[in-house]
């Protein structure tokens, strides 16, 4: 079997289990794109996940305008069909909430985080075959938390009784990508993702090293004074860049 057909198994796994899992108010609709968008989540394993992979970046979980639109981590519309050239159906949560509607690749709304991280990969790699040579990017956690009023929730946010299984199943799930794709470092993108790497590695003993970088959400005032130039600083300080 394939490295791309095992991931694609390993994920329908995580899928399946994430969606048995109930969430109290103030969570009042979830989306897990691995489900309705899991057309275009396999074809980015098959395209980019064919083998070994020496760094990883993980960002924490699914963004309204990307990934719960796209299936792609970060999946900002424009890089994943016009750099990626993924293309495909996409369908429609269980539950949907009007302010936050699924366009799938029609999706008028751009990413902000996933437009900073894919372009600055488009921008030093060029192709996207240069770049996930021995790169890839991956989610911590498939689901998408919004409040009644629209508002995300992150993970983090979620009390320890519901985050305690969310956050096991999400562990299991990475420890099998970090060792189909044989990798060595785990970028964290943002401190969530890299803190949950480092709790998800300490069980395999002598993994992958972890590290991290600045988020690059428009959230954060240091994203927006040139996150780009700061990412491309921190990852070659580590050396991996």
């Amino acid at each position: 079997m394939s490295t791309a057909s095992k991931l694609k198994t390993a994920g329908d796994r995580l899928c399946d289990r994430v969606e048995r899992l109930t969430f109290a108010p103030p969570v009042a609709f979830v989306y897990n794109p691995l489900l309705y968008a899991r057309e275009i989540w396999h074809r980015y394993l098959e395209r980019y996940a064919d083998g070994r992979r020496r760094i990883v970046f993980l960002g924490m979980n699914p963004g309204p305008w990307g990934m719960a639109q796209t299936g792609v981590p970060f999946g900002e519309v424009a890089a994943v069909r016009d750099w990626m050239g993924l293309e495909g159906r996409v369908g429609k949560p269980a539950a949907e909430h009007p302010k936050r509607p699924i366009a799938g690749f029609d999706c008028p709304r751009s990413e902000v985080s996933g437009r900073r991280l894919w372009g600055l990969m488009a921008q030093r790699f060029g192709s996207p075959r240069r770049f996930f040579a021995d790169q890839f990017v991956a989610n911590y956690c498939p689901l998408v938390f919004m409040a009644q009023s629209a508002r995300n929730i992150t993970p983090d946010r979620l009390p320890a009784s519901e985050r305690h299984e969310l956050f096991a199943s999400c562990d299991e799930h990475l420890r099998t990508l970090l060792s189909e794709l044989e990798t060595e470092y785990v970028v964290g993108v943002g401190k969530f993702a890299f803190e949950r790497a480092k709790a998800a590695v300490a069980s395999l003993g002598g993994g992958p090293t972890v590290a991290s970088i600045l988020h690059p959400s428009p959230a954060s005032p240091a994203a927006n004074r040139g996150w780009a130039q700061q990412a491309t600083a921190q990852l070659t300080a580590l050396g991996l860049w």
